[in-house]
């Protein structure tokens, strides 16, 4: 597709990009942007990156570039520093042979996921080899065209996620396949085809064979992309929350129910949050989903054992979370402000005395109050009445904050209590009254 075809300008492309495409080329290689970014730039959106394909190997990539630094086992890939900005740019896949297989530069498991793909290439490979059908777009800077290998313009113009080759087999070379086409579906509100789609379900559980790491990073893209409410349903339509989230499982049965419904006002949330360009942590989000596994689990410890409440939740939180890290990896950074949020969910009910001011210093208060107004708006009872008095506690001034905690106490009855007297003592008699 020459320039007027497509669209695409280069004053829409990273300058970064500009300048690993021309030095590739100069130097007398081929180099195109591939993938998502030319996607996005024939759909009139913004890419959040832009990826480079070229038939430099990676050791020649970092011999032009002084800003270079190789990463990678599985796939070699080259990322070239720019400031903040990273452009990864990969040497054209080519398709696996015995031959290769016997020097291990492309290695298959049991099940048939690619465990070793440096197996180089000629751009029409390298497209064969790319998920889906507008991700097999490359644009030259060398004559502005765009070659178009799998009719993915077709693709974007019926709003299609369509898988290239035999879904299984693509599937089971990387499972993480079926994760990005419900995360395109979702964030281009396109379809996924029958084809695409059909065979998912019964291929779910290879994601138990993606390393925990990764699969945390294809979350965080998952639900923190702006779309999180139609990829969570997309995901309970496709069987793809059990594998991800094992301790789900029973709860998510039920489409309509608390649990459900929980979730899903949180990710509306944070869609909303991510779409005003707000900030948000995925601390928040986990603490969400594994809130009422984590409730379940202590009721059943403190039942079972006979553990005061506090020690089962305490307890159930750590197993909870461990549980959760052995499929998806959180964290420290972020497995800390879960517990945070969800203690304080124990201890917000406690406001006598100094406590409530206490608790309004918390770095973490205000991500433990906004879920417990979640809870409260879903639950009802009395997290709803609790997150109504905090509303009204941390925003009133002094002399209001001290007669509701007043008006608390009372409630409470510790007001209505009779006061204790106090014994007189006789003073003791000295020795010279004696």
């Amino acid at each position: 597709m020459p320039r007027a075809e497509h669209g695409i300008s280069r004053e829409e492309i990273s300058d970064s990009a500009l300048k690993v495409l021309y030095r590739l080329n100069k130097a007398g290689f081929e180099s195109y942007l591939v993938g998502g970014c030319v996607r996005d730039l024939m759909l009139g959106k913004i890419p959040k990156d832009f990826d480079v394909v070229t038939n430099a190997t990676p050791e020649q990539i970092k011999g032009l570039f002084a800003n270079c630094r190789l990463i990678g086992r599985r796939f070699r890939l080259a990322h070239i520093v720019f400031g903040r900005e990273i452009i990864e740019v990969a040497t054209f896949r080519g398709h696996h042979s015995v031959e290769e297989s016997d020097n291990k530069l492309g290695q298959q498991n049991a099940q048939g996921q690619l465990v070793r793909d440096n197996v180089f290439g000629t751009i029409e490979e390298d497209a064969q080899r790319r998920d889906f059908t507008f991700n097999a777009m490359y644009y030259s800077v060398a004559d502005f065209t765009v070659t178009d290998f799998a009719r993915g313009r077709d693709a974007i113009s019926k709003r299609e996620v369509e898988l290239i080759g035999d879904p299984e087999t693509r599937y089971r070379e990387d499972p993480v396949r079926m994760i990005r086409a419900i995360r395109f579906a979702a964030k281009l509100d396109m379809t996924i085809t029958p084809r695409t789609g059909d065979p998912i379900p019964q291929l779910a559980h290879l994601l138990a064979n993606i390393p925990p790491a990764r699969l945390f990073e294809e979350t965080l893209k998952l639900f923190l992309g702006g779309a999180g409410v139609a990829t969570f349903k997309l995901l309970q339509q496709y069987g793809l929350l059990q594998p991800l989230f094992p301790q789900l499982a029973e709860a998510l049965k039920t489409p309509d129910s608390r649990e459900c419904q929980f979730i899903l006002r949180v990710l509306e949330n944070t869609d909303h949050r991510i779409n005003s360009n707000q900030r948000v942590t995925p601390a928040f989000l986990y603490a969400a989903l594994l809130w009422y596994p984590l409730e379940e689990h202590a009721q059943k410890l403190q039942a079972e054992s006979g553990l005061s409440h506090y020690d089962a939740f305490n307890i159930a939180a750590g197993e909870v979370i461990h549980r959760q890290v052995q499929r998806i990896m959180i964290p420290k950074r972020f497995s800390t402000v879960i517990r945070d949020i969800w203690m304080l969910q124990q201890r917000l009910p406690r406001r006598f005395g100094r406590r409530a001011f206490q608790l309004l210093t918390h770095p973490k208060f205000r991500a433990a109050y906004d879920f417990l107004c979640v809870r409260g708006e879903i639950e009802g009872g009395d997290p709803l009445e609790l997150a109504d008095w905090w509303t009204q506690f941390q925003h009133a001034e002094s002399a209001q904050q001290k007669k509701m905690l007043t008006a608390l106490r009372q409630q409470e009855g510790g007001a209505t209590r009779p006061r204790k007297r106090r014994r007189k003592v006789a003073p003791k008699r000295s020795d010279s009254n004696a």
